[in-house]
């Protein structure tokens, strides 16, 4: 396993904090995190950045407003704005270390920032890795409108239940997801990303469901058709934070798909299935040359 390091860099108008793994090999790949409350790119990859390191020169960035990266003192107030706020941070760090292209691995919100930079940037991606992705229109299910909203009611029983959305079977992660739920809460309620986070999936001024924000992170049909990159689609059959028909529909629309699905599996494919997820990503990014 290779030893992942850690330092903050600027990104345009804010400070990154990146963790990285395998600095100097020849391949390089970006990993971009999902969006549940106390999140961190960390707290997604912390299997897949020492495994895949070993071959691949990988980076993990903390968003704009999640973990150690800096959270804006008058933060966008919603996700369309948020996500041009998190774009340019990705576009700034590719500049700032110096990297051409990249393969891109996104899980949830980061898949679709992913499919945002094969749109905005297609020749800085070589191959895109999307896991339980959004970024294509679908009816936000019970489980993302509440875990979005986690901070209406925000506790340490609500975490517990919310981490248990996450997995099948909780024997996979050891059994102890209440240690999880625990470390996430901690992270969650400090000031800064509780007030960065209230800012990005606010509910409608019908007081209704964040649909509003499952669509401003998405792409339109026809951008998402143009393009070329060859895309590997994973999602858990039984997710039900992201429906499996979100990676169905981008099979028929992607111009270079494919699929691989995880029966008695959820949202969090890397840490459920770690080591046959980990192994999936190096058969699929071998033999790429940027």
């Amino acid at each position: 396993m290779t030893e992942t390091v850690d330092k903050k860099i600027t990104t345009g108008s804010y400070e990154t904090y990146l963790n990285r793994a395998g600095e100097g090999n020849e391949e390089k790949v970006l990993f971009l995190h999902g969006s549940g409350p106390g999140a961190t790119a960390w707290s997604n990859w912390q299997f897949a950045l020492p495994a895949l390191g070993e071959k691949y020169d990988c980076l993990a960035p903390d968003l704009i407003g999640y973990g150690q990266s800096q959270h804006p003192e008058t933060p966008p107030q919603d996700a369309s704005a948020w996500l041009e706020t998190w774009m340019g941070q990705i576009e700034s760090l590719l500049d700032e270390v110096g990297l051409e292209k990249v393969h891109v691995v996104g899980n949830s919100m980061g898949g679709a920032l992913a499919l945002h930079l094969m749109n905005r940037h297609p020749e800085r991606v070589g191959k895109a890795v999307l896991m339980g992705t959004m970024g294509i229109p679908f009816p936000i299910t019970d489980e993302l409108d509440a875990l979005w909203g986690f901070y209406d009611d925000p506790s340490p029983e609500r975490m517990a239940e919310v981490i248990g959305w996450f997995v099948y079977d909780p024997d996979v992660v050891g059994g102890d997801l209440q240690a999880i739920a625990d470390d996430r809460y901690g992270a969650a309620t400090r000031e800064e990303i509780s007030h960065s986070f209230a800012s990005m999936f606010p509910i409608t001024r019908q007081g209704s469901a964040r649909q509003g924000s499952v669509d401003a992170l998405a792409l339109e049909d026809a951008a998402i058709e143009k393009i070329e990159q060859e895309t590997l689609l994973v999602h858990g059959r039984d997710d039900v934070i992201i429906p499996l028909q979100t990676s169905l529909d981008l099979l028929q629309k992607l111009q270079r798909p494919q699929l691989h699905v995880f029966g008695r599996c959820r949202h969090w494919i890397m840490i459920e299935y770690a080591a046959a997820f980990n192994e999936l990503l190096a058969d699929f990014l071998h033999g790429y040359k940027s």
